[in-house]
């Protein structure tokens, strides 16, 4: 005979509602849905989805999926890769991704478009409940705590209300939930932008993640000229490339910038063979702003958990965000799974504290190091010295790399990582 008791409450339609089905979202419905909790998943668009993303996951990344269950072997689908190429100051260097005991030695590449249904499958399969076409405009309040949502379902925009003691904003940059109850974003905290288009390739089969720290515009091969940002090229192993750039809001030519004229630029001063030119695009140019480095806070209070891009979780260092986004699902649902296994009240809310505390302890320190880093090399001419006398030296672009993926052993690690866990220890928290 079950002994299993409801733990909804009347008028609850579930014990917690995620907002946003991307990594983050998915994640976390994951998580909380194994623990037995009843979820309630609420995404505005329907799967399959486009989404703009550069589809490469360094072994930071890989690592949140094995954590999750997923299956990373190439044999399941999955692209890998060895590490980055670095191009830049007449230079191009192949570096590994570190030997790590925490980090599994590779990355992976997949389309967005498959990967975010994938872990939203994941979800319902664990249990979660998913609601698609649904798209959550604001938290509903009560007696100055959020106690669910209020959304519009289906193609007719039907209005409709859910209710749940907690919620987790995994809604993406828009970041509707936190701004509906007054959680703005620190404007002094770095933002990027990126955009990406598809090509017909042959570099389409590629061991390394391809970056480039120089742009140039070489449409005037007498007069090339150096372009704000940095660019990628990811090899999706299936005759296309993702070739992306992204800019950082600490350069002064952030918002007065013509992106995809940008790309365009140096996209056509790359080699012809490449095949990188109008007649081989896939598809339009797409854009989406990155929140970095903890640009939304608290990422707890009074009901509504901020989880992923809406609570800035972008690493500042190199704009990664979907291992990051899933990492602090992971850290969420922990939090909530040990709240409401308590009381309400002051029992509960100490738990729920938790989750700010668990993400300055995992990412705080690291992220207040990306944020300098970010204004440094938003200066052009930082930029260039650096990469005209820090490229050269394969030593110091090792020790570059573990610092700007994240990739180091805080117990046991080699000097580098000493070096890294060192430098994050003496750095104040965000």
């Amino acid at each position: 005979m079950s002994t299993t008791v409801g733990r909804r409450k009347a008028g609850e339609d579930a014990e917690v509602i995620v907002v946003g089905a991307g990594p983050a979202g998915s994640t976390a419905a994951t998580y909380l849905a194994r623990a037995g909790l009843d979820v309630l998943l609420l995404e505005k668009s329907t799967f399959p989805r486009e989404k703009v993303c550069g589809d490469g996951l360094t072994p930071r990344g890989v690592k949140q999926l094995i954590d999750l269950g997923v299956d990373t072997r190439e044999e399941a689908g999955w692209l890998h890769n060895r590490g980055l190429r670095v191009v830049g100051g007449g230079i191009t260097m192949e570096l590994d991704w570190p030997d790590l005991a925490t980090f599994p030695p590779y990355g992976v590449v997949r389309p967005r478009q498959d990967f975010d249904e994938m872990l939203a499958r994941t979800a319902q399969r664990a249990g979660a409940r998913l609601l698609e076409q649904t798209t959550v405009t604001e938290a509903v309040v009560a007696n100055g705590r959020v106690v669910g949502v209020a959304a519009k379902a289906g193609p007719d925009k039907t209005p409709v209300t859910y209710r749940a003691p907690l919620v987790l904003a995994c809604d993406g940059v828009s970041a509707r939930l936190a701004l509906s109850v007054g959680l703005d974003k620190i404007d002094s905290r770095p933002m990027g932008v990126a955009v990406r288009r598809y090509y017909a390739s042959p570099r389409s089969k590629d061991d390394y993640l391809e970056s480039h720290l120089e742009l140039w515009d070489r449409s005037d091969p007498e007069n090339p000229v150096l372009l704000p940002g940095y660019g990628w090229l990811f090899g999706m192993g299936d005759g296309t490339v993702n070739a992306g750039l992204g800019i950082l809001s600490t350069s002064s030519a952030f918002g007065s910038t013509d992106y995809r004229k940008l790309m365009r630029s140096w996209l056509d001063g790359t080699p012809e063979d490449w095949g990188f030119r109008e007649e081989n695009a896939i598809g339009k140019v797409g854009g989406a702003a990155l929140p970095m480095g903890f640009n939304r806070t608290p990422h707890y209070r009074a009901g509504l958990l901020l989880v992923g891009d809406a609570g800035g979780m972008v690493n500042p260092f190199n704009g990664e965000g979907i291992g990051y986004a899933m990492e602090s699902a992971r850290l969420a649902a922990e939090c909530v799974v040990q709240a409401l296994a308590r009381p309400e009240g002051p029992a509960r809310e100490r738990a729920l504290d938790g989750y700010p505390v668990a993400l300055k302890q995992a990412l705080g320190s690291y992220y207040r190091l990306g944020n300098v880093f970010s204004r440094l090399i938003g200066n052009p001419t930082v930029m260039g010295v650096a990469t005209k006398y820090g490229l050269p030296r394969k030593t110091l672009m090792k020790l570059v790399l573990k610092l700007l993926a994240g990739l180091y052993d805080p117990k046991d690690g080699d000097a580098y990582d000493r070096i890294i866990t060192a430098a994050t220890r003496v750095t104040p928290s965000l």
